[in-house]
């Protein structure tokens, strides 16, 4: 039995979707709450809980076991069985022996809540979500349910609810105004299996060699959180999960268009180029898009130079020119934004204006204060403006401006932030050195091969410090500031590993960066695909299906393969 044949997943750490949805099933209802029955759960207009999917037999609810796969969710219990699929409209419900209730909220007032009626002009029951802002219909495709609550305002009970006697099945749609009627479907098997196939498929494009569960479960985690275009989401997005966390944040996207490169380049672009969509006239990308709303008041740092070529060093064609053009005017206005926006008069380099602006958002080296010129965004522009010139010229366009602008930023990086023993960051107002125990101190080391040998092997030796058999913690373990749950004050992250992961690996210090590599790979065998983890004891924090872990580890997992393969074949030669 393959990989793929065994896996299923547990329903209270993943949801249960597919890729382009905006709907899932799922125990998880809110920040950090997991609820005792799955729910229909929406993410246009944010999450919302819409609807409480109840079993039932007799009319009582019934006690059952839940198995989540790819492409069923099946409720059982003493040889009844409900399942749901998702098919191209929404989602299908059947039932066997075994009924379900869709239970909506008790309380309808003027603002918030559901209301529930009758559809005269086909029949459907429909359900109307203040929360959500949408409708959701349910064509009857088999069976007779029970209506419970149409047309009543206030506080009263509201459901659709099929019973156990017969059987039963439904489409339930999540619709704007109103849809045609549903015509014809396919039959419930066919949906399961399309459904099956296509993730089979997505899956083999992300992987190689033969794939382990883990393997499989960080392409489900990555195909079942990403949407299809709607609202402000103007490409098909990896949203960093369908529970909480569901946006994309101008950082975290680049991580998953490096993991989807090989397999599916289109896809990679889009996921690349979606915050640049909506940079606004500064050149500045947005803090954050989603469905309903695009958030202006922080930015990320300027990843997306070492991110393209990641992503252009992986796809397995070239990108054409007018590609290339998009991505070169995008990462210009971005980059121009950092030199003309964000450096006070007379310095050389950019500044944060707060931990948020960083991505490593209450990391210690905030403490003092969050505007800071930090030597990670010094780091990260020189890249980025390497790559510009590259591109420039590349394209017959003028690179000068880049080159002498890499060079200016380069130079004042080394002479304003090296010590001698390692980088510091200082406060914009007085000058004053930030605190230094953070690892985002020592996230120079992602130039690489840029760095001379004396600077990549303190880097190396400061990142030493922070490591756990785990991987790297963003506050050493043995700091008065360390906390087990304090989100970038110790807990370790995907992108602070992949990020280091490479640089260690171009500065040549392969060694260490084989440990660090490895060491993720076990913590996510171990602990699955969490936001963040436990620096000592590896335990998954925070969102447990998160898209940004997920597209890492595959990453990494496939640049150790292709290193064994190189290294067999070096053998063999």
């Amino acid at each position: 039995m393959s990989a793929f044949d065994d896996f299923s997943f547990d329903i209270a750490e993943i949801p249960f979707s597919r890729r382009g949805a905006w709907l899932d099933l799922s125990r998880v209802v809110a920040l950090h709450t997991v609820a005792d029955d799955l729910h229909l759960v929406t993410h246009t207009g944010g999450m919302h809980a819409v609807l409480r999917l109840e079993p039932r037999r007799d009319g009582r609810p019934a006690a059952t076991d839940v198995r989540a796969t790819p492409g069923v969710l099946t409720w059982s219990a003493d040889g009844g069985l409900v399942e749901a699929a998702f098919d191209d409209a929404g989602i299908r419900f059947r039932g066997r022996g075994l009924g379900l209730a869709f239970v909506a909220p008790d309380e309808l007032t003027p603002f918030t809540g559901a209301y529930l009626f009758v559809d005269p002009l086909d029949g459907s029951p429909t359900l109307t979500s203040y929360e959500s802002g949408r409708r959701y219909r349910f064509t009857v495709l088999r069976g007779e349910p029970e209506v419970v609550g149409a047309e009543r305002v206030g506080v009263t009970p509201r459901a659709i609810a099929f019973g156990s006697d017969d059987d039963w099945e439904v489409l339930v749609e999540e619709l704007e105004t109103s849809a045609p009627a549903v015509a014809s479907v396919a039959s419930f098997d066919a949906v399961v299996e399309a459904r099956r196939a296509e993730f089979h498929a997505y899956s083999e494009r992300l992987l190689t060699g033969t794939p382990f569960s883990v393997d499989v479960k960080a392409c489900y985690v990555m195909w079942s959180a990403t949407v299809s275009p709607a609202g402000f989401v103007t490409r098909e997005a990896v949203l960093m999960s369908k529970h909480w966390m569901d946006k994309v944040w101008s950082w975290d996207h680049c991580f998953n268009a490096i993991a989807l490169a090989a397999g599916d380049p289109q896809a990679a672009l889009d996921q690349f180029l979606l915050p640049f969509d909506h940079r606004d006239a500064t050149g500045a990308l947005p803090d954050s898009i989603t469905h309903s709303e695009v958030l202006y008041n922080f930015v990320k740092p300027p990843i997306h130079g070492w991110a393209f070529a990641q992503l252009r060093a992986r796809a397995p064609r070239p990108f054409e020119r007018a590609q290339l053009e998009e991505v070169h005017a995008g990462l210009a206005a971005w980059t121009r934004f950092w030199l003309r926006q964000r450096r006070a008069p007379g310095h050389a380099l950019p500044y944060y204006q707060h931990g948020n602006d960083s991505g490593w958002d209450n990391s210690t080296t905030f403490d003092h204060g969050g505007v800071i010129e930090s030597p990670d965004l010094a780091a990260f522009l020189v890249l980025q403006l390497g790559v510009l010139a590259q591109l420039s010229e590349e394209l017959g366009l003028p690179a000068s401006e880049w080159i002498e602008a890499e060079s200016e930023v380069r130079t004042a990086l080394f002479r304003e932030f090296w010590t001698g023993s390692g980088f510091i960051a200082r406060s914009v107002a007085t000058g004053d050195p930030a605190p230094a125990t953070s690892l985002l101190n020592s996230l120079p080391i992602v130039l690489g091969e840029q760095l001379p040998e004396d600077v990549a092997d303190r880097l190396a030796a400061s990142i030493t410090r922070h490591l756990t058999e785990w991987g790297p913690a963003t506050e050493p373990v043995d700091s008065p500031l360390y906390e087990d749950d304090g989100y970038w004050r110790g807990p370790i992250w995907a992108p602070s590993t992949m990020l280091i992961e490479d640089g260690l690996r171009r500065a040549g210090h392969r060694e260490l960066a084989d440990r660090i590599a490895r060491s993720f790979a076990a913590l996510c065998d171990t602990s699955g695909f969490a936001e963040n983890f436990d620096a000592r004891t590896g335990a998954g924090l925070r969102d447990r299906a998160y898209s940004w872990t997920a597209s890492a580890y595959l990453t990494l997992r496939s640049d150790a393969l292709a290193r064994a393969e190189s290294a067999i074949l070096a053998g063999a030669e």
